[in-house]
C-alpha cells in the first residue's frame, strides 16, 4: 500500500512539474507586441494555403494568416504560393492556363497527407468570407507582373468590407504596392525585401515608407540598426526566415513587430521555424 502511495505521489509530482514546466516556458517565450503571422496558414500542421491549414492557425490564435494569390486563366483570385499546380496538388501546369472549374477539381491535400485527401484550391473571395473578423490577413501578390489587372480585382474585393485595417496587401513588386496604395488609400500595404537589397539606403527607406506601412525583410538579412531606421519613420517591420532556427530570438533582439512563419503561435518549447520564401 505504501509501495502505492509512493507512486502516486510520484506522478503527481511529475504532473505538477510538467504544468509549472508548461506555463513558465509560454511566458517566457509569449510576446503579446509581437504579432504572429501565419505562413500559408499553420502550414506545419495542414497543407499549405488550404482551408485545413488556415482554420488551424485560428485555432493556435494566430493574429494574422498569410496566403499567396495569383490569376486563373478566367479572372479569379487563387490562392497558391507557386505559379504552378505541380507542386502541391495531383495536377500539373500554370495557374494562369487554368479556370476555377479545372483547379477546383484537383486535390491539394493528399500531398501533405492521406487525412487532407480531397482538400481543395481556395480563393481569395472564399478566404475573406470564412474568414474576414476572425483573424487579420496579410495577403501577398506573387508575381503581380504576370498578372495584369490583378491590383484592381484585389481592391475592388476588398472594397466591399467596411472595416479594413486588420487586413494587409504585400508583394516584392514595389510598383504593384504603388498602385495598390493609390487605388486603395486606407489599406496597409507592406514590401517584402530581397534579401540582396536588404541594405536600403535612408533615400530608398524614404520612398518606400512614404506608401508602405511596413517593410518585410528575411531575418537573416536584416539588423536592428535597420529596424529602427524603419521605426523611425514610422512604419513596422516584419520577419521570416527560411534556414534560421534563431527566428523568435532574433525577432525579440531586433525589436521587430511580427513574425511571419509556418508555426502561429509560440510554442511551449524552444521552436524550430521552418519557413520558406
Amino acid at each position: 500500500m505504501k509501495k502505492h502511495n509512493v507512486v502516486c505521489m510520484a506522478i503527481i509530482g511529475a504532473c505538477l512539474f510538467l504544468l509549472v514546466g508548461f506555463n513558465d516556458q509560454t511566458k517566457r517565450i509569449h510576446n503579446p507586441n509581437l504579432l504572429s503571422i501565419a505562413h500559408r496558414g499553420a502550414s506545419s500542421f495542414a497543407p499549405e494555403n488550404t482551408r485545413s491549414a488556415f482554420q488551424k492557425a485560428v485555432e493556435l490564435r494566430a493574429d494574422y494568416l498569410e496566403c499567396d494569390v495569383h490569376l486563373s486563366k478566367d479572372g479569379e483570385l487563387i490562392i497558391m504560393h507557386d505559379d504552378k499546380i505541380d507542386r502541391t496538388t495531383n495536377g500539373s501546369g500554370y495557374i494562369k492556363d487554368m479556370t476555377l472549374d479545372e483547379l477546383k477539381a484537383l486535390d491539394a491535400g493528399k500531398s501533405f497527407g492521406v487525412e487532407f485527401q480531397g482538400e481543395t484550391i481556395m480563393t481569395l473571395n472564399e478566404l475573406l468570407e470564412e474568414f474576414y473578423g476572425q483573424v487579420g490577413l496579410l495577403i501577398e501578390l506573387k508575381h503581380p507582373q504576370s498578372y495584369p489587372g490583378i491590383e484592381e480585382k484585389v481592391v475592388s474585393l476588398l472594397m466591399g468590407y467596411e472595416d479594413i485595417s486588420s487586413i494587409i496587401v504585400q508583394s516584392f513588386d514595389v510598383d504593384s504596392m504603388k498602385k495598390i496604395h493609390t487605388l486603395l488609400p486606407e489599406i496597409e500595404v507592406a514590401i517584402l525585401v530581397h534579401p540582396s537589397e536588404s541594405l536600403l539606403s535612408a533615400k530608398k527607406l524614404d520612398e518606400l515608407t512614404s506608401f508602405a506601412s511596413y517593410i518585410n525583410f528575411n531575418v537573416s538579412f536584416v539588423s536592428k540598426k535597420m529596424v529602427d531606421n524603419v521605426h523611425e519613420r514610422d512604419s513596422k517591420v516584419l520577419v521570416w526566415s527560411k534556414k534560421d532556427k534563431r527566428l523568435v530570438s532574433k525577432a525579440h533582439k531586433f525589436g521587430v513587430d511580427g513574425i511571419i512563419s509556418d508555426f502561429s503561435v509560440w510554442p511551449t518549447e524552444e521552436p524550430i521555424f521552418l519557413v520558406q520564401e
